[in-house]
């Protein structure tokens, strides 16, 4: 399991530094302003639909149950299971994709109400949305595909198709000349992404021998079973994208570009959490409710135990470094071209406030996963729906209560994420379906520690390139770089000094 989670997590790494790649580009293009604010607006669309009726609710639902038939009766009736769920999915999407067609200029008024202060911006946001928009329905059905190539155990196209998105972004970016403005440019990107991802993971789910069949939707007790679980699944996933726009929503009435300014401190939060989280995910689930159809309890605690001892393993150190070296990070990454050094400074208070929720971030998924791997989805929504009261409620308070701005838009999401895992965590253990095993209490002092010497090294670097680097050119760059040498050194020291207590390649086993 241990290597299946290298490759997804390689993969996912890759798309992640594509995404990273990007952010730089299109931070330098796009700059910071209402020309920016009204772009990530656009983009919050698809993917907030996307993260409602795709990875978010359809993955919980539909593996758990796929990865069962297939275990139980063969893989014709999971194929045949397959085959139904995607007629109905399309059927849904393509209702959606019109409605959201027509509907767009009042979608974007609930989204952003206050780009009513400046006219242009909302009729930007509206054309550009609805060039956006249309990937969803794209990536539906890249989704499905890559859940069923997950379930047989294939894992790098499913990890890989993400890369397309960045890599289309990227490319039309620089060649923003031929378009209208560099808004216009990076959406049709988004647009061709879509397209590009579609293609790839088809070839790919057809080399497996898998494929989805399109029929006239038809109702069966196992449709049922699914929709149920799916509408459950998707509550709690509407609930977390709900915080996302109310993000966006709160942003609007910020300065200009201090939507731009969150955006990218999240990215940056993302390239962890969507690395290491989403590898996590993808790989415990399926294999956990293999386990637990075979009622191997046992290996499913194993599984799970070791994967949210090296889940804190890998994301402690970059909350360390996000707390307390994020003005470092912002400055050398995004203070080029049209985005400002001011702009920057924004971006890092937000992103030490993203940084005291990541290791939350991660552990979320790794906690539901015992409640997915059994078909039980309405206990995370509960869960989901508690966090994001807490998530709205502070940020509200936050924001216009305390004039936090954006600190008080990623704290929200923080401390919202630290209240979901808790709940999770606690329903958990009193209903003994987890088990705290003593391999993941042992490993705790050496990930603290670091954790620990990952943030002093950071600090270090930077102090010792303050005091003694005094290049006019890429001085931005030259601190982060040393921060990051020194805080890679002490990381792999503790990691090899300390690597019996750590749960590095026996992720699916006791130890």
């Amino acid at each position: 399991m241990f290597k299946r989670l290298l490759s997804v997590g390689g993969f996912t790494f890759l798309s992640r530094i594509a995404g990273f790649v990007q952010n730089i580009v299109m931070a330098a293009i796009l700059g910071d302003g209402l020309l920016s604010d009204a772009y990530f607006v656009a983009l919050r669309l698809p993917n907030s639909f996307r993260g409602i009726f795709a990875e978010g609710a359809f993955n919980v639902a539909f593996i758990p149950r796929y990865a069962a038939l297939r275990t139980r009766d063969g893989d014709r009736a999971a194929d045949s299971f397959a085959d139904r769920v995607f007629s109905w999915q399309m059927a849904a999407q393509i209702s959606l994709l019109v409605a959201a067609l027509v509907f767009m200029p009042q979608i974007v008024a609930v989204m952003a109400p206050g780009f009513t202060a400046h006219p242009g911006q909302g009729a930007f946001a509206i054309d550009i949305s609805r060039i956006t928009f249309p990937y969803l329905i794209l990536t539906v059905v890249a989704v499905q595909l890559s859940a069923m190539l997950n379930a047989h155990e294939r894992f790098a196209a499913a990890a890989a198709w993400s890369i397309f998105l960045n890599l289309a972004i990227i490319g039309t970016l620089l060649y923003a000349r031929w378009f209208s403005n560099a808004g216009y440019a990076a959406s049709w990107g988004v647009l061709l992404a879509g397209v590009l991802q579609l293609i790839f993971i088809v070839w790919a789910a057809a080399r497996a021998k898998i494929w989805l069949r399109l029929a006239w939707p038809r109702w069966s007790v196992q449709m049922k079973e699914f929709l149920l679980a799916l509408g459950a699944a998707t509550l709690g996933s509407a609930s977390v994208q709900i915080g996302l726009f109310i993000d966006t929503i709160i942003a609007s009435f910020l300065p200009a570009g201090v939507l731009t300014a969150i955006n990218y401190a999240d990215r940056i939060n993302q390239l962890p959490l969507g690395t290491l989280g989403i590898a996590l995910a993808t790989v415990l689930l399926p294999e956990m409710s293999r386990r637990v159809a075979m009622n191997d309890r046992a290996g499913a605690d194993a599984a799970q135990n070791n994967a949210a001892a090296l889940g804190l393993f890998l994301t402690l150190p970059f909350a360390a470094a996000f707390i307390l070296v994020p003005q470092t990070i912002m400055r050398a990454l995004f203070a080029h071209g049209a985005f400002s050094i001011a702009a920057a400074d924004v971006s890092a208070t937000a992103l030490a406030a993203y940084g005291v929720g990541l290791p939350a971030f991660v552990l979320v998924r790794v906690v539901a996963a015992t409640f997915y791997a059994r078909g039980d989805t309405a206990t995370p929504v509960r869960a989901t729906i508690l966090a994001v009261v807490v998530n709205v409620g502070l940020k509200l308070i936050l924001v216009w209560g305390f004039h936090l701005g954006a600190v008080g838009v990623a704290l929200g999401t923080s401390f919202g994420s630290w209240a979901n895992v808790s709940l999770l965590l606690w329903l958990a253990l009193r209903r003994d379906l987890l088990t705290i095993e003593s391999h993941f209490t042992r490993a705790l002092p050496a990930i603290f520690l670091a954790a620990a010497a990952t943030g002093a090294a950071a600090l270090a670097g930077v102090w010792l390139g303050e005091t003694y680097v005094h290049i006019a050119h890429y001085h931005k760059e030259m601190l982060l770089g040393a921060a990051i040498l020194l805080a890679g050194i002490a990381y792999g020291l503790i990691a090899l000094l300390l690597r019996r207590l750590l749960p590095l390649g026996r992720f699916g086993a006791k130890a």
